[in-house]
Formats: C-alpha cells, sequence, structure tokens
C-alpha cells in the first residue's frame, strides 16, 4: 500500500485537504505508513466532551506511529483543548439529520442545495444550545439514525459510505460510538475485508435518557449491528460486562484498552507550593451538570468548612445554558452557609489552564451520579501529581486499583466523601505517596501511545486480544497498554 503523498493522482487534493489539519510532521511520517484508518468521532455540539478528546488525541498518536488516521466528525464539528487533527468537513450533519427527521421531503430536494446544511460554522451556531432538545424528538431521531439505509437519513449515509469505500478505501473504520454505527450493514457489503471497529464508551448512557419506546427500538437496533463489527473496544471490565449483556455481543468481539492520555502537557511541571503555605484546595473538574456530582461535592465541603477554615473549593468545567440554573442554586446554597467567598468557579479552561488547574490542587473530587465508563479526569489528575476521591463505581474502581492514585468511596454517601476529604486533609504524606504512585502508574500504563499501538495492532490482527481468547481475564493486566481480552 503507498503512504499519503503516494495515492492516485485522481484523489490526492480532496485527501490533502482532509488532512490538512494534520500537523506537517505527522503527515511526513505517513509516507511509510502500511496502514489507513477511517476515524468517525461525533462531535458533541460545541461543548468540551470527553469522547472527542480521546479521539482526537488517539487519531493524533496513530498518524504519529505511521497510520494513516483520518478523524473525520459527524453530527458537529469537535471541540478538544488541544489542537485538533479532524477534517474540517462534517458528514451526517447535526441541523441536515435533524430536518430529515422533522421533514423527510428534504430528502428530495438537490444535495447541493442541501449542503449548506453541513456548513461547519453553520452547524455550530445552531447546535450551540443543542442540550435542551425535546427527549422524544430525539429518540426519534436516533433510532431513525440507527436505521441506517432504512431511516429518513438514508442518502447522507448513503453518502459517507461512498466516501468512505471510493475515495478512502481504508484498512479499518473506527466509530466512536455504537449510536453512529446505522451505516455498519452498508460498510461491511462495501468493504469485506477492512475490519469495522467499535469503541463503546457511553452508549448506554445517552440510551438511558431516550423515552421507554425509543430506547426499547434503539438497543434492538443496536444489537442487530453487532454482527456487522468486528471488535467492540472498551475501557474497563465493568463496561465490557455491562455492554456485552445489553446489545448481546460474544465475548470474543470485546477487547479492553486502557483508559489513556497524551502526558506531553503533564510533562515538566513546576514544584508544588510547600503545604502550610497555602489553603487546602479541594476540586472538581468536569462539565457543569447534575449527573457529574458537583452538588454532592459542595454538600460535603459545606460540612467540612463548618470545622476547617483553611479549606477551599474550586470548581472547573464546561457549563451549558441548560444547566446555568444548576449551578446558580449551588451558589445560592453556599451563598447562605457563607462561604461564598471560599469558593470559586474557573469556567472551563484551555488545556495549559486546565493543567495548571489541577496542578494547584491538593485533593480532586467527581462524585458522579451515575457509572460513568471512563474518567479521564481521573488519570489528568495523577498526571498533575493530584490525588483523587472518587465514588466506587462505575470505571473508577479499575482505575483506582490500577494507579493507587486515591480512594474509593460509597456512591450514595456524603459521610463517607467527608471521611475520606478530611482523613486526606489531615495526611500529607498519604497524600504525597498517592499522588507519586498515581503519577508513575499513569506513566507506565494509561498512555496514549500505548493506546494507538493496541488499536493499531488490533486492526493488524496481531492484537493479545485475538491471540489469547484461551487466557483467563488479567492476564495482560500487567502489560502496558495491552488490549485485554474480555471472556
Amino acid at each position: 500500500m503507498t503512504g499519503f503523498l503516494g495515492w492516485k493522482a485522481d484523489k490526492q487534493a480532496n485527501l490533502k485537504a482532509e488532512y490538512r489539519n494534520v500537523p506537517p510532521e505527522s503527515q511526513r511520517a505517513q509516507k511509510n505508513s502500511t496502514m489507513r484508518v477511517v476515524y468517525l468521532t461525533a462531535g458533541a455540539a460545541g461543548m468540551f466532551c470527553g469522547s472527542c478528546m480521546h479521539d482526537n488525541a488517539l487519531a493524533k498518536s496513530l498518524v504519529a506511529n505511521n497510520v494513516e488516521c483520518l478523524l473525520q466528525p459527524v453530527y458537529t464539528p469537535i471541540r478538544t483543548d488541544e489542537t485538533s487533527v479532524a477534517s474540517s468537513r462534517v458528514f451526517l450533519g447535526g441541523i441536515h439529520v435533524y430536518l430529515l427527521q422533522q421533514m423527510p421531503w428534504l430528502r428530495f430536494l438537490p444535495h447541493r442545495l442541501r449542503g449548506v446544511l453541513d456548513f461547519p460554522p453553520l452547524i455550530r451556531w445552531a447546535t450551540r444550545k443543542a442540550g435542551g432538545t425535546d427527549p422524544a424528538v430525539l429518540g426519534e431521531l436516533a433510532v431513525s439514525m440507527l436505521r441506517g439505509a432504512d431511516g429518513h437519513q438514508a442518502q447522507e449515509f448513503e453518502k459517507l459510505t461512498r466516501w468512505i469505500a471510493d475515495e478512502i478505501q481504508p484498512d479499518a473504520v473506527v466509530l466512536t460510538n455504537l449510536l453512529i454505527g446505522g451505516g455498519l450493514p452498508e460498510l461491511r457489503q462495501r468493504l469485506p475485508k477492512a475490519k469495522l471497529i467499535v469503541m463503546l464508551q457511553g452508549d448506554d448512557i445517552f440510551l438511558d435518557h431516550l423515552p421507554v419506546a425509543s430506547r426499547s427500538a434503539a438497543i434492538e437496533l443496536c444489537t442487530g449491528l453487532v454482527q456487522h463489527v468486528d471488535h467492540f473496544c472498551v475501557h474497563s471490565r465493568f463496561y465490557a460486562q455491562k455492554m456485552a449483556a445489553l446489545l448481546e455481543i460474544p465475548d470474543e468481539k470485546v477487547a479492553i484498552m486502557p483508559l489513556s492520555i497524551d502526558l506531553d502537557p503533564f510533562a515538566n511541571l513546576p514544584p508544588r507550593e510547600p503545604v502550610s503555605a497555602k489553603e487546602f484546595r479541594l476540586g472538581y473538574l468536569a462539565r457543569i451538570a447534575p449527573e457529574k456530582g458537583l452538588h454532592r461535592l459542595v454538600e460535603a465541603f459545606e460540612r467540612i468548612a463548618q470545622h476547617e477554615p483553611d479549606i477551599t473549593l474550586h470548581a472547573a468545567g464546561w457549563l451549558g445554558t441548560e444547566n446555568q440554573a444548576y449551578l446558580d442554586s449551588l451558589l445560592e446554597r453556599l451563598r447562605r452557609a457563607g462561604l461564598q467567598d471560599r469558593f470559586t468557579y474557573h469556567g472551563s479552561p484551555d488545556l495549559k489552564g486546565k493543567v495548571e488547574f489541577l496542578r494547584s490542587l491538593d485533593l480532586l473530587s467527581v462524585p458522579t451520579e451515575y457509572e460513568d465508563p471512563k474518567g479521564l479526569f481521573v488519570l489528568e489528575s495523577l498526571a498533575a501529581g493530584t490525588p483523587v476521591v472518587m465514588p466506587d463505581h462505575g470505571a473508577f474502581g479499575e482505575l483506582i486499583a490500577s494507579t493507587g492514585g486515591g480512594l474509593l468511596i460509597d456512591p450514595g454517601s456524603i459521610d463517607a466523601l467527608c471521611d475520606a476529604i478530611r482523613s486526606l486533609k489531615n495526611d500529607p504524606g498519604k497524600r504525597e505517596a498517592m499522588a507519586a504512585a498515581g503519577a508513575a502508574a499513569v506513566a507506565a500504563k494509561h498512555t496514549i501511545g500505548q493506546s494507538a499501538q493496541s488499536l493499531a495492532d488490533l486492526i493488524d490482527g496481531v492484537s493479545k486480544a485475538e491471540n489469547a481468547l484461551d487466557e483467563r481475564p488479567g492476564s495482560h493486566t500487567d502489560t502496558p497498554g495491552a488490549f485485554e481480552p474480555y471472556l
């Protein structure tokens, strides 16, 4: 297979345009590439999204490792806190698929006329308040999208499939979740030799927010798509078990890839200030939303602050307009408790600001109400040298077991949250030991480069997930970054 610069002349101009956001050094690395991958990532309507950021980092690392990886957005452009390597083009544009759902007759209009609906700036503007979409409308749209060639958006799926199969001709297509997989049957037909890989990283959470009838229909359609997929990649054994049961995924199709981050922004951090020279800074870094549990941390802070005058609370994360009232209610609660001057909301920082924010904390806690399948902020906090207190559900238990960088608590207990925060606040030696252990473990087992290599191996057919199916779970836990079979 020829490299990026050796592709046929009639495709070269288009493909160069798709890759124009890839750093020049990464483009040069593609000259000797032997693998071509299209990575479909779903934009999150203008907000910082953990899945988008992980997809972007993984794609960038694949390119750096001589894989021709094109990160292709669907629905909306992606937003990350580092340089995006995604194509500027958007398929299955959010406005377009929504209008086709509401007005199916639009499909009879010339596609050139409808093409303006996929203009990225227009999509960004129109979807900036997408968090307020009616669940019933969202459910109908989700079901139609999962029907692919039989749904209202069939023409848009055909356009995407034709582009992938005819223009790119990849060795593999990676989907950021199964909810964008309506076109999988046609991709399988058009690309019988390509690997089709789906990353599962929150599909169940989306499904659970749909009306009952739409949820049932969507799960049935997702289950029907399983047959077309070669591998499902997850970031924890917890999520492997949950999704395999929900979607009836055969064990041999599930591979566990440890959650990972790019460590470059965390290199050469300045030393911390002496503990005695500042207040104790308790922190939160996640989207500002009820399901992320900031109100639980505020309640714990309120209890502790009554007896600990040196503790302050600092929160950072993306805030959508639909959750402004939620944050306002927390600010009012703190005001009534006389603690408004000991709380700071730092907004939604960029990458440099995020690292500085995490580095400034003594302890991080994100007491989510739901079972988070990822928890990138745990790895980011540990990479910055800050230990964590997390609820013992979702993927958090496995992350803490893997890193040793924090404490786990009963998810439903504010008392347990208070006790854990107090215990680490009063034991700086233990905090420092956890921070050191956590940072070392992240560097050893949770780097984006290791994940990229594991994904490339899975595509190439040499992954341990394919060659060790007769081994027991946990047999690869000491292999940094390796895929682990789920049995």
